[in-house]
């Protein structure tokens, strides 16, 4: 028998009045829409027409369509029904922020326990009961104790427990503590979070303009070069590579942001600093900023062309076959005088 995998977000059925929920609209009627709690296992709600906006409404299309996904806020809640009366209208601005923060942090444990209970083919709500929500109220939110697992599994994990109730050996009933979870789906968690949740380095690049036109500039700007490579960390390793001179790339990959733009603005001042020092100019073209993978790709395709460019057009080769001097005899040049 396949396991169940359908099961709401939370340990509560429905939310709370005054709470702002993530829903999708499945159809608009004559009373109002008609929509789906989506952290709730898609219990059943409706926004009524004088719900929808605070002002007059001149088109309905405008204010709501079918399949759209968006925070609305809980005016009332039948359980016996099943059923949740919503708001447009009463969302504000700070409501919507939080709300759409909570569903992608609950999303992804949502999807996270769903893969691991159809792997191990167990109910998702029985992980849930298990883990989930005992994280929920002991983490304020599951995806904090996810984190944490990331790095410290055993300590998180383990601290969960079940009561289970036996027979004793007198015949009596008795209640033991055992792990919440086997070692099989422990195992298959931690896999899975690591591989949605481990934080992947950020690649940061700053690009610089730099000359020098004194005696042994190139010198100059390779001990400027030296400098701004200097004030790498061991969090944040600064490279400089050449573009096409005078233009130059520093680039640095580091898990915090923050950081990893402060120790490429110090590289730059450590590179100012030194070119300067030597009566040559530097030039900022383009602030310490977070680059994807594609723009690293450009940059990495930009260089090997001007590298493969600079190699045709050393002029190292002889010239005979372009119409150029050909070999001379020095010794007698009228020789070569037609």
């Amino acid at each position: 028998m396949a396991p169940n995998l359908e099961c709401r977000m939370y340990e509560s059925k429905y939310p709370d009045v005054d709470k702002a929920v993530m829903v999708q609209v499945k159809s608009i009627g004559d009373l109002g829409a008609y929509v789906s709690l989506l952290e709730y296992n898609n219990a059943e709600g409706m926004i009524p027409l004088t719900e929808l906006s605070r002002r007059r409404i001149r088109s309905l299309n405008s204010l709501i369509k079918v399949g759209r996904v968006e925070p609305v806020m809980v005016v009332s809640v039948e359980a016996d029904k099943g059923y949740v009366n919503l708001s447009k209208r009463r969302v504000a601005e700070e409501d919507v922020i939080a709300c759409e923060h909570r569903f992608n942090k609950s999303k992804l444990v949502h999807s996270i326990m769903r893969h691991v209970a159809e792997t191990m083919e167990v109910d998702l709500e029985d992980l849930y009961v298990r883990f989930g929500w005992p994280f929920y109220r002991k983490y304020g939110h599951a995806i904090e104790a996810f984190k944490s697992i990331v790095s410290d599994p055993d300590s998180i994990i383990d601290s969960l427990s079940r009561e289970v109730k036996e027979i004793g050996p007198n015949g009596k009933e008795v209640t033991k503590f055992v792990p919440a979870i086997s070692e099989e789906v422990k195992d298959a968690l931690v896999k899975n979070i690591r591989r949605r949740m481990t934080p992947h380095p950020l690649k940061i690049r700053a690009d610089i303009e730099m000359k020098c036109f004194e005696f042994d500039g190139v010198l100059h700007i390779k001990g400027a070069m030296r400098k701004a490579e200097a004030a790498s960390n061991k969090d944040c390793p600064v490279k400089i590579s050449v573009v096409a001179p005078p233009l130059y790339a520093l680039t640095t990959q580091t898990l915090d942001k923050e950081q990893g733009i402060s120790i490429l603005g110090k590289a730059i001042a450590a590179c100012t600093e030194e070119i300067r020092r030597h009566n040559g100019k530097l030039a900022l073209k383009e602030a310490p900023r977070v680059v994807s993978e594609r723009e690293e790709r450009l940059l990495a395709e930009q260089m090997d062309k001007l590298g493969n460019d600079n190699e045709e057009l050393s002029g190292d080769e002889d010239q005979d076959e372009d119409g150029g001097m050909g070999e001379i005899d020095f010794e007698n040049p009228a020789s070569q005088i037609i």
